[in-house]
């Protein structure tokens, strides 16, 4: 299928099936019970979810396959939705333009940050990426007003040019007049689905960048930059110069960060300079991480998890908890939902920091580690059934 060999293949469209079918596995819970809460087939949430999947594919290519661990991705990111907002208040509210000048402006800005961090390795190099990322923050937020509109963030304005609008002009992003907003509603009894146009478009280009990184990982380029993580120094001994490979990487994984801001700007009209600030580059290592560095699977777990813990955890709040517990005594609730309440609200973080040390102590490689031990568990098992099953009676 389109070059790959059958492992890829059947991993794409494991990916292209729960895409397809997010609506119902993410609704799984019925919306008239307490387990409702848990479910995350929610628009925002979705598309979400595939964003940052594509954010975190990005920072994989360059991170899971050379070493190079970059703090300031967040930049690209922001750098992606200015530009598509830009095309927005430029032209009209057709996706096509904004995104490909996302990753166009995305691509341009990383060569600049990439040609300057790459000349030092290691802890070196991840400074000065985010050296660079604080810098694009703040000239952001203060700096380049005239083109950011600061912290109140750019938005698109009636009285913005928009020269391809027209009169009858579709008035959100949409695509050649489909509204990335449309979305369809499917009730089954107490269940509740959600089809939105938005999302598919994301999840199509997930799909479209995950074959491309497929690509990237068995290719001979993605062999040289898996030497690069391997040995430098001995590359350099065979008159291969690591630095060409790196800087490609680099570019290539923040023109990934440029369609993920472009994206968000396509689901909502806005761009702000908080999506350039160090957390955020901090939370797509995060991601990478959890789910499986150097993975192709990895990243996208990665990014799903977290972002849906992002929306059970912080939803959370002690009226909540009071409920479910209540069935305790007093003397044995009380003190539960204190401990609870610091991990759930605004204390969410606390929930991702202990998952996250979780997977670092106990599963090194991310959950896919984790799925690989637990389908290792269960083969193993079923092999020693079968060889009982026709081992001959003594």
């Amino acid at each position: 299928m389109l070059g790959l060999d059958k492992k890829d293949t059947a991993l794409l469209l494991a990916v292209a099936a729960l895409a397809l079918f997010a609506p119902f596995i993410l609704n799984i819970f019925p919306q008239n019970t307490a387990l409702a809460f848990f479910n995350g087939g929610y628009p925002d949430l979705m598309q979400r979810f595939v964003i940052f999947g594509i954010f975190a594919i990005g920072f994989n290519i360059l991170f899971g396959l050379t070493g190079y661990l970059s703090f300031g991705h967040a930049a690209f990111l922001g750098v992606g939705s200015y530009a598509a907002v830009w095309m927005f208040k430029l032209l009209n509210y057709n996706i096509v333009p904004a995104l490909v000048l996302s990753v166009i402006v995305a691509g341009l800005f990383s060569v600049l940050i990439g040609w300057i961090s790459l000349r030092r390795s290691g802890i070196y190099f991840s400074i000065l990426t985010l050296a660079f990322a604080e810098m694009s923050f703040r000239l952001a937020y203060s700096v380049l007003t005239p083109l950011t509109n600061g912290e109140t963030g750019l938005q698109v304005y009636s009285n913005d040019p928009q020269i391809l609008m027209g009169e009858n002009g579709v008035t959100s992003p949409h695509l050649f007049g489909l509204e990335m907003s449309a979305r369809a509603t499917l009730d089954l009894g107490p269940w509740e689905f959600t089809f939105p146009v938005g999302y598919y478009l994301c999840a199509i280009l997930m799909l479209i960048s995950l074959y491309l990184a497929i690509r990237i990982f068995r290719s001979p380029f993605g062999l040289m930059l898996r030497a690069v993580k391997s040995n430098q120094q001995r590359m350099r001994y065979t008159g291969l110069n690591p630095k060409p490979y790196t800087l490609a990487a680099f570019v290539i994984s923040g023109m990934y960060a440029g369609l993920a801001g472009g994206l968000l700007a396509c689901m909502d009209p806005l761009a702000g300079a908080e999506r350039m600030q160090w957390t955020a580059s901090g939370e797509v290592v995060i991601m990478t991480i959890l789910g499986g560095a150097g993975t192709l699977l990895g990243p996208i777990l990665g990014a799903g998890t977290i972002k849906y813990l992002e929306n059970v955890f912080s939803k959370m709040n002690e009226a909540l908890l009071h409920s479910w517990f209540s069935w305790l005594p007093d003397f044995i609730e009380t003190p539960l939902i204190w401990v609870l309440s610091k991990f759930t609200g605004e204390g969410w973080h606390l929930t991702l920091g202990a998952l996250f040390m979780v997977i670092i102590i106990f599963l090194p490689g991310g959950l896919v580690e984790g799925g690989q031990r637990i389908g290792r568990l269960i083969t193993g098992r079923s092999r020693k059934a079968s060889d009982t099953a026709t081992k001959p009676a003594e």
